[in-house]
């Protein structure tokens, strides 16, 4: 637990709520879960099907992740059985042993089978994903049946937790509904202990998650001990999700250590409330998905 290191809080902030006003309302939907996964081979038990099953569970021993054999291009690809824009792709990673086997797998989404999918078009590249966390890539609505993921250029072992893909879900856009697709942080109230230069701490709920300091939209405070940003929702809400994306230009593990808070507390400017997670640590530009359960509360408070 980070209390006396001094530091500067950089970060962008996404808060995803549960916030369902109408009773046909629903959360955005995980439609991997209604896919059909497949791979290069089988290492054990370990199915293709594992890393699709729903579980975010990263210990391996635990049986819930996909795992290949030690091949040449190691690939994952799952079938979505009909064209989907795919706007987001959520990966978690082990969280036992080896989990930088991933660094530098690619995320691949198009129509075609050529190479068993792994010619499409590149969503991202993986830089790295910490033991144990999912790391979110926005693939901005490419269109594919197919998604691959695939380490290229040499011999290795290719292991997923958990693949989840996210559509935009076209059939409640007339309801006023909060769903993985909206960003309700960005009706919050945002302030932080100190500013350094213009980096205001609601650059970090702007609904920019351009992560190269210089260009203006990254909050940022002064170097202070227990250096804090908080945000009010203005009313209580379950929290199930934080997403954090880190800066890209330099400096990312200034965020390593920082704690997520949420609760309804204002004592020691928020930072006294419960606990939801830890940042190991954030690829720089890259965003990671913090799962909180429900927590209840009315402020959210990253804390170095």
């Amino acid at each position: 637990m980070a209390t006396k290191r001094q530091n500067l809080l950089t970060a962008a902030l996404t808060m995803l709520l549960s916030y369902i006003p109408f009773p046909d309302c629903k959360a955005s939907e995980n439609v991997a879960l209604k896919g059909k996964a497949t791979q290069i081979s089988l290492y054990g038990n370990s199915f293709a099907s594992n890393a699709i099953d729903g579980n975010k569970d990263g210990d391996y021993s635990h049986g819930s992740c996909s795992h290949t054999a030690n091949n040449l291009n190691p690939w994952w690809r799952l079938d979505l059985l009909k064209r989907h824009k795919v706007f987001s792709v959520v990966i978690t990673n082990r969280a036992d042993s080896v989990p930088e086997r991933l660094n530098g797998a690619e995320i691949r989404i198009g129509n075609s089978l050529d190479n068993n999918g792994n010619n499409n078009p590149r969503c991202a590249v993986i830089s790295s994903i910490p033991p144990g966390f999912s790391t979110t890539f926005e693939c901005h609505g490419m269109e594919g049946r197919y998604i691959n993921v695939v380490i290229p250029g040499w011999e290795e072992y290719l292991t997923l937790c958990e693949v989840e893909f996210f559509i935009q879900n076209y059939e409640f856009t007339w309801n006023p509904c909060i769903d993985l697709g909206e960003n309700v942080a960005l009706k919050g109230k945002a302030t932080q202990i100190s500013l350094y230069g213009n980096s205001f701490a609601s650059n970090a709920i702007d609904g920019n998650k351009d992560g190269d300091y210089s260009h203006g939209s990254c909050s940022h405070t002064a170097n202070n001990l227990n250096p804090w940003w908080r945000l009010d929702l203005l009313k209580r809400h379950k929290v199930f999700s934080v997403v954090i994306t880190n800066r890209a230009d330099s400096v990312p593990e200034r965020l390593n250590g920082a704690e997520i808070r949420i609760g309804n507390s204002l004592d020691n400017n928020g930072n006294n409330n419960p606990r939801c997670a830890v940042i190991s640590s954030i690829p720089p530009g890259f965003s990671t998905t913090f799962e909180c359960h429900g927590m209840e509360g009315l402020y959210g408070s990253p804390l170095d």
